[in-house]
Parts: C-alpha cells; structure tokens; sequence
C-alpha cells in the first residue's frame, strides 16, 4: 500500500469511539425489541461459525488484505533493527503481558465486583486481542506519525505471514496456561477447541488474503496503480466500515442485558486494555530509541504493537465463546478505546519527534 500525498485519517476512523457508542445504544435497543426472536441469527452456524458475523467480518478483514503487496518483502533487509523489534515485541512480548495485565485485573483486583466466571471470560477475550497486533490500521498511524510508508508495508506484510502460523499456538498455550474453560453445545467441558482456532484463521486471515493478494495483483495490472488507489479502494472502504458498524449492533442485541444489569463491565475491561496499550507502546518506543532507530522507523515498529487486530480478535472469540459471551465484549471493548488511545500515541510520538 502507497500512502498518498493527501492521506489522512479519514472522518469514519476518527470517530470510530462514537460510532462504537451509537452501535452499542443501537444494538441494546434491537435486542430490546427484538427479544428471543434474534436468536435465529445466533443459531445459524455451520461447524463453529456463525453465518451472518462471518460475513460480516469477512467483509471487514477483505478491504484490509487487499492492500498489502507481498513483493514488498524483496526489501525485508532493510531497516532489520526495526522489523526484528516490531516481531520481537508482537509475538514474544505484547500476547503475555496482554495475558499478564488482564489475569492481575479481573482475577485479582476486580476480585469483589467480578464472578469467577466473569473474569475467565474476560480474559480470554484479552488474550484473543493480545495474540493479534494490528495489520491495517497501522498505516493511518504510521502517516499520522510521518512513518516510512514502505516499512510499514513491509512490517504489516511480515506480520501477517507470521499471524498466519503463530496466532493458534500462542492462544492455545495462553488458554492452556489460564485453564480457560470450554464449553460443548450439551454444556459439558472440553479441551482447548483448536479445531475452531484453525478454521478461524482460515476464514478471517487466509482467504481474504489470499482473495485480497490476488485482487491487488490483478487490478493492479488491469487498471493501473493510480485507479486501484483512488478508485478501488475508495469505493471499498465503506464497506468494510458498514460491515464493521453492523457487526458491533449483532454483538451488543445479544449482550445487551448484560450491559444494562453490568453498565459498569466496560469500563473495567477497559482499563487493563488501556495500560497494556500504553505499556506496549512505550516499550517499543524507548527501545526503538536504544537502537538509535530514526523516527520514520521507530514510530511505525511502536504502533503496530500498541493497536490490535481487534477484527480477528472479535471474529475468533464470537466462534469459540458465543455472541452473548464475555469474551466477545472484552474484544468489543478494545474496539472501543482503539482509536482515541492511539490518536493520543500520536500526539506523544510527534511530540517526541525531536
């Protein structure tokens, strides 16, 4: 992905919070009216995934993918301080303490407001968000903060190869390490269900990059660079935001007695969420700062471990856990606080600049 010479953050993502919050009364009001009748969306699944969020999702991850070009890894070389920090802190560092800041949040210091069953719920929906660093959304951070656009397209193509392999053992072993409850359709426990991890990953990540890789390709070559980014994408990017809206109005129908018998969950899940973001960022950063990386580097490589995958994350956790789960509003939550938390990393990296 070029960014252009005019790119900004666009009026959709800046106000991303306030959509949230309209999606969220929206939701809660649909499933008011609609009552037991919305289970029918619920229940629609075929093996463990849900139809209607599925394409949803889907069509939110497609306009992403189809940005990332893969021959931009002939210049993986380049920059090697840079990328070799962003891998080391997205995969070895950010889904264990993600794991780490939830656990000691809602096991420990919400122990009197929380059930047990609430705070395991909620931390798995952390570790989903965790195991999923950002791959689209870093290169509005990345433009905001006067990054390398050609490294950021190199750290975000590496980090969704690695995605590829690393997301189900990571969650997996996270699961395992927090003994994580699973459920079957007869209420009866089971093992870590790694079957509908690995299907997850191939329905959200694998076939829309694979669908979104070859559309770049192509297009490309028919119509040109200049039309594929002014035109193509362009048109396609409301879709991926509608896909998005709708999406969050399915999720809060369901958890919508939750939050009106639990108005104060978000915030509870939000503050752990905040702090990891922050302690992240800040640790990329001053690294980065260490290994005398220049800012245009040194900005991206912290973004791109702050901000999530939160479109897997949800996707993933709606599969294991259900729509009603808590894990699904731990990773809705992070959907909340994304972009006003990483706007605000943008102003300290600028500011930080010189």
């Amino acid at each position: 992905m070029i960014m252009s010479e005019e790119a900004k953050i666009g009026f959709f993502e800046k106000y991303l919070t306030v959509w949230v919050l309209l999606c969220i009364a929206a939701g809660i009001g649909v499933g008011y009216i609609s009552g037991d009748s919305i289970s029918v969306l619920s229940d629609w699944n075929i093996s463990t995934v849900n139809v209607p969020v599925s394409i949803l999702v889907w069509l939110m991850i497609y306009p992403m993918m189809v940005q990332i070009d893969f021959s931009s890894l002939k210049y993986v070389s380049r920059n090697w301080k840079g990328l070799g920090l962003t891998v080391i802190v997205n995969w070895l560092i950010k889904p264990f303490t993600m794991a780490l800041f939830a656990y000691v949040f809602f096991y420990k210091l919400y122990q009197a407001w929380l059930t047990p069953e609430d705070a395991e719920q909620y931390l798995a929906g952390a570790i989903l968000l965790g195991a999923a660093p950002c791959t689209a959304m870093v290169f509005v951070w990345s433009y905001l903060t006067k990054g390398d656009a050609n490294y950021t397209l190199v750290q975000v193509s590496v980090n969704d190869l690695i995605l590829l392999v690393a997301f189900v053992p990571i969650v997996g072993l996270l699961f395992s390490w927090f003994d994580i409850s699973f459920l079957n359709g007869q209420g009866e426990v089971i093992g870590i269900p790694y079957k509908t991890l690995v299907t997850s990953v191939i329905v959200f990540v694998v076939i829309p990059l694979v669908a979104g890789y070859i559309t770049n390709r192509v297009l490309i070559k028919s119509k040109g660079q200049d039309w594929f980014e002014n035109q193509f994408l362009r048109r396609l990017k409301p879709i991926s935001i509608a896909a998005l809206l709708l999406t969050l109005v399915l999720i809060f129908a369901f958890q919508g007695q939750t939050i009106i018998d639990k108005p104060v969950a978000i915030l509870l899940i939000a503050i752990p969420l905040t702090l990891q973001t922050y302690f992240i960022f800040f640790l990329s950063w001053f690294t980065g700062k260490i290994l005398n990386l220049k800012h245009n580097i040194c900005a991206p490589s912290a973004m791109i471990g702050a901000s999530n995958f939160f479109e897997l994350a949800v996707a993933v956790a709606i599969s294991i856990f259900g729509l009603d789960s808590g894990a699904s509003l731990a990773t809705v939550v992070g959907v909340l606080i994304e972009v006003p938390v990483m706007l605000s990393l943008v102003s300290l990296a600028n500011k930080w600049r010189y």
